[in-house]
């Protein structure tokens, strides 16, 4: 268990990971019954869709129309069981979102919403190419009454600039990673930080199919990452890295 403080306004993680059963609940129309059985089974039949169904050529459709409820049941059981780990994720965004932020690739929403009940964030844009988890993540911010401060898109304008970009458990499910830091550092406001996380792995028994794991591709995403971009120190045991620009 983590020892540093809770900030009041993101207790509500610890609580109920911002009411998500009953958000599901709601959105699905299913009992805590079903649901308790979807948790149970989540990564599993994510696993299973990606190893019969996933190829690079085709991965942006892949997310976009063939995981449908399987990715939100896996992402909330992460998020349900992963408390701690989660949590320090919470903390650094208390300690850093400013401004006007992006999610990208913002999955269930708990990091939007957490970043939006910061006190020194304004705005938060809340960005995913997937439509079940983008109709569920407004049906979670009006449930919240974040309506105002968060606003949601499934794809980014070019001209749009940020105070702080946060990208989780993202970078691993992209072809070419590296242009997506680049398009970062683009429209990353020039004091702002980006915090954000990978996992470039298929797992110890290929749980995840869908991750990459290219050696030359990873490399070049390092070298793009330290010619573009510094690290700032957090002192959470987390994976999430934060940083600013060069």
């Amino acid at each position: 268990m983590s020892t540093f403080p809770i900030a009041s306004h993101l207790t509500g993680y610890w609580q109920d990971a911002f009411n998500l059963k009953q958000h599901l609940h709601q959105f699905l129309d299913i009992d805590a019954e079903q649901l308790e059985l979807k948790f149970k089974t989540a990564v599993e039949d994510l696993a299973e869709l990606g190893r019969r169904d996933f190829n690079w050529e085709d991965a942006s459709k892949f997310y976009r129309d063939r995981v449908g409820e399987a990715y939100l049941f896996e992402l909330a059981t992460w998020h349900l069981t992963s408390t701690d780990y989660i949590g320090d994720t919470l903390r650094l965004l208390g300690d850093r979102a400013r401004g006007r932020v992006l999610d990208f690739g913002g999955g269930i929403g708990t990091h939007a919403i957490a970043s939006a009940l910061c006190p020194e964030v304004t705005q938060v844009v809340y960005c995913d190419i997937n439509p079940i988890n983008y109709n569920f993540v407004k049906h979670r911010i009006h449930q919240l009454g974040l309506s105002s401060k968060i606003t949601c898109c499934t794809e980014l304008s070019p001209t749009e600039t940020f105070d702080t970009i946060t990208c989780f458990d993202v970078m691993e499910h992209l072809p070419d990673p590296s242009q997506q830091l680049l398009q970062f550092h683009n429209i990353l406001k020039p004091e702002g930080k980006m915090i954000t996380n990978w996992y470039f792995s298929k797992g110890a028994n290929q749980e995840f199919p869908f991750h990459l794991d290219d050696p030359e591709t990873i490399d070049r995403f390092f070298k793009t990452l330290q010619s573009s971009f510094l690290e700032v120190f957090h002192p959470y045991f987390i994976t999430t890295r934060c940083y600013q620009k060069m």
